[in-house]
């Protein structure tokens, strides 16, 4: 089910709200117990029988909680039960999001003629389980409470959400909300707006960039894309993927502070930055500190007697974020480009640095979209076909018409596209805060009409049935 779906907007979260703030409103324990049923009827929406792989991770995980709280002051035993959570783990991800391309790649390399079988890739089981070894890591190193309550841990890995798409949750950050958050109005109505902003962001800028980055990628399979073209397509996927992905991450956390949590930000403007470094301070940021606390600190970080340790860490981490991201080689060469780049950034200061702003700029942005066109296509044969279109080569010229069509089409949507990816979208909010509004009743009013638009027109999209894709699914 998705947050951007009239099914969702119209009668789950309505039904949800209204049961949880009514019979249920002075009963904690009973508002947990049905958010999680909630939660496991909005999983099993879509395909039942994957609810089946989220009851195996929630009860597993629950008991190498309890094994790693019981057996903690043994280091030998602490971190047997440690590991064997992450065999348990990545063996879940592995069989259903890996196998498959695994096999495939050996019959391909090998020349053998393994069987390979068809299996379904459950809707976000890299999130979920992330969240899963947050919770035994957190509880291992004493920065949450064990939950005794195998409903809690339900609650925490499959709360609806922050299921599907994140933000990565880890498990110190929610622990003491579980059972002790406090809602209030103002987290009602802030996490109303903030879903709104959201819907906005996903529904009329990431959807209708979908069309266009579909059809410049698809132009340029059948060798019938210009220069103008493909670049329009590369820079709308670029715009697609933000406004998609941080638009998810706005509704999720406007949904948990409907009901009183409080989940961290995943982005912050990520298309201002001016080293490839700072890209990734400021995308997906749940992702990215995920693997800082559990894999690059752990390996030693940057405080290795060794460049060559460093730049060893460095790849294990980017590696691993390119693998995380799907089963095929353009994703871990997605990776491995940011690993090339952020390492030689660390070894030569290049954010310290006294070159001009602009010139950084353009090189990070650069390197940005190329970076996604590699994980947008199919393979890395056509990526590179894409790219080399971009510059030229195999292009049906500078332009052609299906640039100046879709071009004069979306005209404002690349305008609203770029200004809403900068703080310049941020500053207009600033304006609304609390004291401003008390001011400035004329600037409290336009916001609210704004909003009040935004959510009409989304809706208008939606009940016509207008293209709404969402990317991270696939993750």
């Amino acid at each position: 089910m998705l947050f951007s779906s009239l099914i969702f907007m119209a009668v789950f979260l309505p039904c949800v709200l209204i049961i949880y703030y009514g019979p249920l409103r002075r009963h904690r324990s009973l508002q947990n117990v049905f958010l999680l049923l909630a939660s496991l009827g909005f999983y099993a929406w879509g395909e039942p029988w994957f609810v089946l792989i989220m009851l195996l991770s929630i009860l597993g995980n629950w008991i190498f909680g309890m094994l790693v709280d019981k057996v903690r002051a043994s280091k030998v035993k602490s971190r047997t039960v440690i590991s064997v959570m992450l065999i348990f783990n990545i063996s879940i991800i592995f069989v259903f999001k890996y196998l498959m391309f695994t096999l495939k790649t050996i019959n391909s390399l090998a020349g053998t003629d393994i069987n390979v079988p068809q299996i379904a890739l459950p809707i976000g089981i890299s999130f979920f389980t992330f969240q899963a070894i947050s919770y035994v890591i957190d509880v291992y190193r004493e920065k949450g409470e064990m939950q005794k309550n195998l409903l809690n841990v339900g609650l925490y890995i499959a709360f609806f959400p922050q299921l599907i798409a994140g933000p990565i949750v880890r498990y110190e950050t929610i622990s003491d909300q579980i059972m002790e958050r406090r809602e209030s109005w103002d987290d009602f109505a802030h996490g109303v707006c903030r879903f709104i902003v959201g819907l906005s962001k996903k529904v009329l800028l990431a959807n209708n960039f979908a069309v266009v980055a579909d059809q410049s990628f698809a132009f340029s399979a059948a060798d019938n894309c210009s220069v103008a073209f493909a670049w329009l397509g590369a820079i709308s996927y670029t715009l697609q993927i933000y406004f998609d992905f941080s638009g998810y991450s706005d509704m999720a956390i406007g949904l948990g502070g409907m009901f009183g949590f409080h989940f961290p930000e995943n982005f912050n403007y990520p298309y201002i930055s001016v080293s490839v470094s700072e890209f990734w301070r400021r995308w997906h940021i749940s992702l990215g500190t995920w693997f800082r606390d559990y894999v690059y600190f752990p390996l030693g970080g940057s405080r290795v007697a060794s460049k060559l340790r460093l730049v060893f860490n460095l790849f294990v981490v980017w590696f691993m974020t390119g693998v995380w991201h799907g089963a095929n080689f353009t994703f871990i060469a997605w990776g491995v480009m940011y690993f090339v780049f952020i390492s030689l950034e660390k070894l030569t200061d290049f954010e310290k640095r006294n070159i001009p702003i602009a010139i950084k700029y353009v090189y990070t942005m650069f390197l940005v979209v190329i970076g996604w066109v590699f994980f947008r296509a199919d393979s890395i044969a056509d990526g590179i076909s894409f790219v080399g279109k971009m510059f030229g080569a195999g292009a049906l010229g500078l332009t052609d018409a299906n640039f100046t069509v879709f071009m004069k089409e979306n005209i404002w949507y690349f305008v609203f596209g770029i200004v809403f990816s900068t703080p310049i979208a941020r500053k207009l909010s600033d304006l609304v805060t609390e004291k401003t509004s008390e001011t400035n009743p004329l600037i409290a009013a336009l916001y609210s009409v704004c909003l009040a638009a935004g959510m009409l027109f989304s809706l208008s999209y939606l009940v016509k049935g207008a293209y709404n894709p969402f990317i991270y699914f696939n993750f």
